[in-house]
């Protein structure tokens, strides 16, 4: 049995390659104990990821966590996923931690609803690197001061949606911070369709999705005579599990929903 003082984790996604890192991270995370995953596509009854003892493996969250009783579920599936979790999560009265991305307003309005009524704690993050929260923090306080604003991001060609969370979660923080639209130069001719890229707020983004990358983030500030430029890499999937430790020994103490690591970190007090 585990001790008393450690946290035990159910992942959710265990199978996927988000899921395999935060099973590895959990493992060796000194006060938290992996005892559990979850997967739709579960065909044998355990997983294990490198450096991890084999634990119980359920097609369904409810199911996991009927099966191993966690204190937190640690959730990296698809928006879909996330809410099951969640509604899961309240049903039992565990807390829950989750990275996936695609989540609505209606979505994480239902989320604060199920964590309030069942006085639990649920933390949603589309990005838990933590440079890519300070880079957001830094585009924030940034976009003030310049007229004109490009945002580059890139991951990896399985990436289903485009842009990405944080890439929409930077934006908005940029627009946020200047208060206004930002200036936009719109080209009098395209030689081919869509090479602005997509626009929020006067911000051209753009994505690229390739092997060999993980996640990029860059933002470009203009105005007169200089840009600035704001970068982050995430050169591997570990890059991300600082902050959902983070956010596990958080949520243990959270009644509610917290949205966004930047929260966590307190930078929204800051901005």
């Amino acid at each position: 049995m585990p001790e008393q003082s450690e946290i035990t984790i159910a992942v959710n996604g265990a199978l996927g390659k988000m899921g395999q890192t935060v099973m590895s991270a959990v493992e060796a995370e000194p006060g938290l104990k992996l005892v559990g995953g979850a997967d739709p596509a579960a065909a044998d009854p355990s997983v294990s990821a490198p450096g991890t003892s084999p634990v119980p493996l359920s097609a369904h969250i409810t199911d996991a966590i009927t099966a191993v009783h966690p204190r937190v579920i640690v959730d990296f599936s698809n928006a879909e996923g996330a809410m099951a979790t969640f509604r899961a999560a309240a049903a039992a009265g565990v807390c829950a931690v989750s990275g996936s991305t695609g989540l609505s307003e209606e979505n994480l309005q239902e989320a604060g609803t199920l964590a309030e009524e069942a006085g639990i704690g649920i933390i949603s993050a589309p990005n838990f690197a933590l440079g890519a929260i300070l880079l957001t923090h830094l585009a924030r306080i940034s976009a003030a001061y310049f007229d004109y604003a490009d945002l580059i991001e890139s991951h990896h060609e399985a990436k289903i949606d485009a842009p990405s969370g944080t890439a929409l979660s930077i934006a908005q923080a940029m627009l946020d911070g200047r208060g206004r639209p930002f200036e936009q130069n719109i080209a009098e001719k395209q030689t081919l369709s869509g090479t602005r890229g997509g626009e929020l707020g006067g911000i051209n983004i753009h994505s690229a999705r390739m092997p060999g990358r993980v996640a990029r983030h860059e933002v470009v500030f203009g105005a007169t005579g200089q840009t600035l430029s704001l970068i982050h890499d995430s050169t591997s999937r570990d890059s991300f599990m600082p902050g959902v430790m983070l956010a596990v020994r958080q949520v243990v103490e959270t009644k509610g929903l917290i949205v966004g690591l930047d929260r966590v970190l307190g930078l929204d007090d800051k901005a």
